[in-house]
């Protein structure tokens, strides 16, 4: 008799090939940066404006797309992502000044990427109870599987014909995988020996929507994001550029990218192993106290052999800590309430995602380098490590008090 494969693994499959192409999409924009500022004659500033814009974006619909899924469910929130984001990209192709570019691509592509991330982990810490952090790690490596295939698909189609035409068919090849991913997308059935079942019924009343958002653990646990991601998004944004800059050839700077996105995407799987074993929070702190170090490093990176040997170092550290943020709020607050609670979260980190690229393009046309960037990320990036410090274990909201007028 052949035993079925669990249908979770089959919500982790299609959170990968989602979050793949889905964020891979709006990353890529790292990519058409150097050719679209010298075939548009569009600064530094202004092109690193638009990730601005795509990150605000984002978190902004992060929190209200995971509210959407729990209300409604994620193939629904998915779908609708799907959607929009092979617009955004179709369109923005065809943007003739930043301003257009800026609203198609900033505003479009970053509503459609919030979609994504957050109610496909949400759904999929439901679907789990043993190798949860696992499968929340392995869904979490599609964004770096993003990094690794889309932008040199990117770089591969602005050679050979130009970036109008390499964000088209980006655009094109959204619509063609994603929609049908998201078709594959459900919710655990509540049927008693499953074990979905099982992680609901051990996951217990928990947090009230407002008990999770106004509790100091939520602030702790967000403000951490936040510092995380606005340490290492200037460096990953202009990580090209910094590389070209240098003498490196522009695609092998791409490459660059690529191997910081295989070795997120193993420091994925890797943290999230080790932290089924040791806890979240002890991974946490390591990830993050790595990821500073090696921020740090850039300012002493000039060849390509060094960029790719820090692109190890950094894309690990990076891509391991990211899963284990949506492990702690599913620790602290629970299942039920997990797409809102992480869009919210998630929402916050955005923030700090948001302003890293805009930063290195600042720092970079009025000082003439990316110094600064990178002393300003390891200082940030300090500052997460000291703010994981913080988190205290978790427990569960107090039951409620009968009523007086119920009292006996």
């Amino acid at each position: 008799m052949t035993r079925r494969i669990f249908y979770g693994w089959f919500i982790v499959g299609s959170g990968i090939v989602i979050t793949c192409v889905g964020v891979g999409a709006m990353l890529s924009l790292s990519v058409f940066l150097q050719p679209m500022s010298e075939a548009m004659g569009w600064s530094r500033t202004g092109m690193s404006t638009t990730a601005l814009i795509n990150w605000l974006c984002m978190g902004v619909s992060a929190f209200i797309w995971g509210a959407l899924s729990d209300r409604f469910g994620t193939r629904a929130v998915v779908l609708s992502g799907g959607v929009l984001l092979g617009l955004g990209l179709v369109t923005a192709s065809r943007a003739a000044t930043l301003g257009q570019f800026q609203l198609l691509f900033g505003v479009l592509v970053g509503l459609a990427a919030g979609s994504f991330f957050a109610p496909l982990i949400a759904t999929t810490t439901r679907w789990f109870t043993r190798n949860r952090s696992l499968a929340v790690a392995l869904v979490s490596a599609g964004l770096s599987l993003g990094s690794t295939v889309v932008g040199p698909l990117a770089r591969w189609l602005i050679s050979s014909y130009d970036w109008r035409t390499a964000m088209l068919v980006i655009g094109d090849l959204a619509w063609l995988l994603i929609i049908p991913a998201a078709l594959l997308v459900r919710e655990p059935a509540p049927s008693a020996d499953t074990p979905a079942a099982a992680a609901a019924t051990t996951d217990g009343p928990g947090f009230t929507v407002a008990q999770a958002l106004t509790s100091p653990q939520f602030a702790a646990i967000a403000l951490a994001f936040f510092a995380c991601c606005a340490a290492h998004s200037g460096p990953i944004f202009h990580m090209i550029t910094h590389a070209i800059d240098h003498g490196v050839s522009a695609m092998a700077a791409t490459t660059v990218l690529s191997v910081a996105g295989l070795a997120s995407l193993s420091g994925r799987i890797v943290c999230g192993l080790i932290a089924d074993r040791i806890g979240a929070k002890k991974m946490l702190v390591i990830g993050l106290a790595m990821q500073a170090v090696a921020v740090s490093l850039y300012v002493f990176t000039t060849s390509l052999g060094s960029f790719y040997a820090l692109a190890v170092l950094f894309g690990f550290s990076y891509g391991g800590v990211m899963p284990l943020y949506a492990i702690l709020i599913r620790e602290y607050f629970g299942a039920r309430i997990m797409g809102t609670t992480f869009g919210a979260v998630s929402a916050v980190s955005t923030l700090g995602m948001a302003l890293g690229p805009w930063a290195g393009g600042f720092f970079y046309d009025t000082l003439g380098g990316y110094f600064w960037l990178y002393m300003g990320s390891f200082g940030i990036g300090l500052g997460a490590v000291a703010i994981a410090f913080t988190f205290r274990p978790p427990r569960r909201a107090p039951a409620a008090l009968p009523s007086p007028s119920l009292a006996t």
